[in-house]
């Protein structure tokens, strides 16, 4: 994992991930039908009057700053989602599928990366901004613009209920300064009231080098079937970087859950050659959810179907 002012995003970010989703989050979440799926949200913390950043604040939206530019510079971070110079077939689909949906380098103590089944949604997903009392409302309103629409992106892609609602969802995407501690530790005990001291640190008191991250699961008796999300995105964070957080974000607490240095064009990628959203992965999320699919299979099970489902994305003969 390369570090600094050219450190690769998405492998900070996908650290995270793994070590979260693999073990806190099946104990953090209601094992019983009859519970419900989100606690009652406290009020939204507002601040009474404008404040400038602290100094550790200032100094990190300075530091992305200059991160964001520097990958820019080096052609990175590219919008255009992939073009004539990245080409991908049937057969890479298939494979860059089961790599990400199935496996993560992260996942389990036995060194396999398998995640040991289909992860996915079954029932609605509702994503929710939530703000710290330090983000401003310029930002707030462009920021919730953002997460509409690729929600609405999402949803279309899928197949799936995928819509933003103003509170009370189940997957909650947090803005957050590094002013907004004591928001972001209230927020996080109440959406996870068994999260762990160490994993409610990791929301509370990131690395800088841990520029967002999400963790997303299922309960106890059904881990494979996602019920609830939450995601942290740095509200330093120049407006490139946190719109590719919310596009990566998202789409990993969806169930894509790896990174591959063979996918391309990709976001699921070490790389940081693209920051949003890519014809690629769009067809990997279409994949995710295709009814055919079944939540917590394995691997094996699906690899004929991913097949399959792979060349009719391509539109080439079965």
């Amino acid at each position: 994992m390369r570090r600094g002012v050219g450190a690769v995003l998405r492998a900070a970010r996908l650290l995270v991930v793994a070590s979260l989703a693999g073990s806190a989050l099946t104990a953090c979440l209601p094992s019983s039908p009859g519970t419900s799926l989100m606690p009652e949200q406290r009020p939204q913390i507002l601040p009474a009057a404008y404040h400038p950043p602290s100094a550790e604040s200032a100094e990190l939206r300075n530091y992305y700053r200059v991160l964001q530019q520097d990958l820019l510079t080096r052609g990175l971070l590219r919008t255009d989602g992939g073009g004539p110079e990245t080409p991908y077939d049937a057969k890479d689909l298939a494979e860059n599928f089961e790599a990400i949906a199935f496996y993560n380098e992260y996942a389990g103590r036995s060194g396999s990366g398998a995640t040991g089944g289909l992860s996915r949604w079954s029932g609605p997903v509702k994503l929710v901004a939530d703000f710290g009392p330090s983000v401003p409302e310029s930002q707030r309103l462009r920021d919730q613009g953002v997460l509409n629409a690729y929600a609405a992106r999402l949803s279309r892609l899928t197949g799936h209920t995928i819509a933003t609602a103003p509170k009370r969802g189940n997957f909650h995407v947090i803005f957050a300064s590094a002013d907004d501690r004591a928001y972001v530790a209230e927020k996080v005990r109440d959406l996870l009231p068994n999260l762990s001291a160490n994993d409610l640190q990791l929301f509370v008191n990131p690395p800088r080098t841990h520029y967002c991250f999400v963790l997303a699961g299922g309960p106890q008796n059904a881990p494979f079937d996602y019920i609830r999300g939450v995601a942290l995105i740095r509200a330093e964070h120049p407006d490139l970087v946190r719109d590719s957080c919310v596009h990566e974000e998202v789409a990993q607490g969806l169930g894509l859950l790896n990174d591959t240095p063979r996918a391309r064009p990709s976001i699921f990628n070490d790389d940081d050659e693209f920051a949003y959203l890519t014809s690629h992965d769009e067809l990997l999320l279409k994949m995710l959810y295709d009814p055919r699919l079944r939540t917590g299979m394995s691997a094996e099970e699906a690899r004929p179907l991913i097949h399959i489902l792979a060349r009719e994305a391509m539109g080439q003969p079965l």
